[in-house]
């Protein structure tokens, strides 16, 4: 199938990270990460806000997505941008906790716990990023746990 220019820049690709020929998913986690060590520290608030609409926005640039790939494509990797941001939202901010958000999440998102593996049943971009977005939660309450472990 050929591809207009507006489907090769879809949002869905991840600044063209789904594009990769070795783990698309993996390097969108990874394009993820370099935002999330880019980024200012967010509050609470700013936090909820971005979630909210990264999420919307994912759910329609995975739908847009797969009308031209088809079913969960390769090229997509919106969906992981919003399961990593779920993983580090509202943590304090630090490379290190980035870097260990990306490896959970990425083994998380593979092996899919229930009730993941469920949701990618849903329809259209819905089923692409909640799956991904319960991984990103047992990220976030795995991350928590051991924050609270070492710390207190």
């Amino acid at each position: 199938m050929e591809e207009t220019a507006l489907e090769f820049c879809s949002p869905s690709t991840g600044f063209f990270s789904g594009y990769s020929l070795i783990a698309p998913g993996t390097a969108g986690t990874a394009v993820a990460l370099v935002i999330y060590c880019l980024m200012p520290e967010l509050t609470p608030v700013a936090w909820a806000v971005f979630l909210v609409g990264l999420f919307f926005v994912g759910v329609w640039a995975a739908s847009a997505g797969e009308a031209v790939w088809g079913k969960d494509p390769g090229p997509v990797v919106i969906d992981e941008f919003v399961g990593f941001f779920v993983t580090v939202a509202f943590l304090p901010p630090s490379v290190a906790l980035g870097i260990a958000a990306f490896f959970l999440f990425r083994i998380l998102d593979i092996f899919k716990p229930p009730p993941a593996r469920w949701a990618e049943g849903l329809p259209g971009g819905w089923g692409v990023v909640v799956d991904d977005v319960i991984a990103g939660l047992y990220g976030h309450l795995l991350l928590r746990a051991a924050l609270l472990f070492w710390y207190g």
